[in-house]
C-alpha cells in the first residue's frame, strides 16, 4: 500500500528582524503624489495616511515568505496573489520617526486547490513600544499546505450594513499610477507593467498594485467618515477580489456597520475589486 504524503507545513512564529523603516516627510509627499491623495497635510508630508506604512514592509514580507513557506509550496504554485491585508495602527505614526519591523508566520490553511498563508508584521518604535501590526495573506495557487495557526481577525462584510449607506468615493486610476506607486513602494512586480506577465497572473492586461487600491479606498475613509483627519483611522482591512486596471475609475461605497465601525466595497468598470472592507476609527 502506497504511503500517503503529508501536506507541507508552513513555519509559524520564529520572528525575523528587525528591519529598519521610517515614513519621512519626503516619502510621504511622494506617496501622496503617487496615490493622488487629496489631503493637504499628507501632500505636505505632515501626517501619514493609514496605508502608507505598507511601503516599509516589502523587504520584511519577501524575507518572511522565503523563511516561512516551504519549497514544496512556493515552487509548486502556479502563481501567487495578494488575498487580504489588514492594518491596525495602535497610534498615529510621526513623520520621520525610526521604526523597527519584525515578521513571522501567523497561519496557513488550504483553500480548495490553493493555500492561504498569512504573515504578521509587528512595527515598534525606538522605545520598543508597539506602533502597528499588519497581516498580509498570500494565496499560493495550485498547491496546498497543512492547516496551522490562527487566521487573522475577521473583517467579513456584514450584509445588513448595505441598508445603512453613509458615503461614496471615486478615484481615477490613470495609466501612470502603477509606475509612480512602484517607485515609492519598491514593488516593481512585472504584472503591473508587462502584458505577458499579467497574462501569466491570469489577467489580460496590466493592473494596479492591490495596496495602492487599498490606499485609494482609505482616502475615502479619511475624507468621508473621519472628518479629513488620517490620524483618526485605527484599522483598515480588505479582501482583494480582482485587480483594478489602469485607465479605469474606482468607485467605493461606505456603510455604517454599527459597533464594527464602517464596512466598504469597491468596483472598477462594474467589477468588484475590494470586498469585505472594514474601517475602524479612534
Amino acid at each position: 500500500m502506497a504511503e500517503l504524503m503529508s501536506a507541507p507545513a508552513v513555519l509559524l512564529g520564529s520572528p525575523l528582524g528587525p528591519f529598519a523603516g521610517a515614513l519621512d516627510p519626503d516619502l510621504l509627499r511622494r506617496y501622496a503624489e503617487a496615490t493622488a491623495d487629496p489631503s493637504p497635510r499628507v501632500r505636505l508630508g505632515e501626517v501619514a495616511p493609514p496605508v502608507a506604512l505598507v511601503t516599509q514592509i516589502w523587504a520584511a514580507q519577501n524575507a518572511g515568505l522565503r523563511a516561512a513557506v516551504p519549497a514544496e509550496v512556493s515552487q509548486a504554485a502556479t502563481g501567487g496573489v495578494h488575498g487580504e491585508h489588514d492594518i491596525v495602527l495602535h497610534r498615529p505614526i510621526r513623520p520621520g520617526e525610526p521604526l523597527r519591523i519584525w515578521v513571522e508566520g501567523q497561519s496557513a490553511r488550504p483553500a480548495g486547490r490553493n493555500s492561504l498563508v498569512t504573515l504578521r508584521h509587528t512595527i515598534r518604535d525606538a522605545a520598543d513600544a508597539l506602533v502597528a501590526e499588519q497581516w498580509w495573506t498570500t494565496v499560493f495557487l495550485g498547491t496546498t499546505c497543512a492547516r496551522a495557526g490562527e487566521p487573522p481577525a475577521e473583517h467579513t462584510f456584514p450584509a445588513a450594513a448595505r441598508e445603512r449607506p453613509v458615503a461614496t468615493w471615486e478615484a481615477e486610476v490613470d495609466e501612470g499610477m502603477a509606475a509612480r506607486y512602484a517607485e515609492v513602494s519598491g514593488d516593481h512586480s512585472a504584472h503591473h507593467f508587462d502584458a505577458d506577465a499579467a497574462r501569466r497572473s491570469g489577467f489580460d492586461r496590466v493592473f494596479l498594485h492591490g495596496l495602492c487600491t487599498m490606499a485609494l479606498c482609505a482616502q475615502g475613509v479619511v475624507e468621508r467618515v473621519a472628518g479629513g483627519d488620517p490620524a483618526r483611522v485605527r484599522r483598515i482591512a480588505v479582501r482583494f477580489a480582482t485587480p483594478t486596471f489602469l485607465g479605469e475609475r474606482l468607485r467605493v461605497r461606505y456603510y455604517d456597520a454599527g459597533p464594527l465601525g464602517y464596512a466598504f466595497e469597491a468596483d472598477s468598470g462594474g467589477t468588484p475589486v475590494i470586498t469585505h472592507g472594514r474601517a475602524e476609527l479612534r
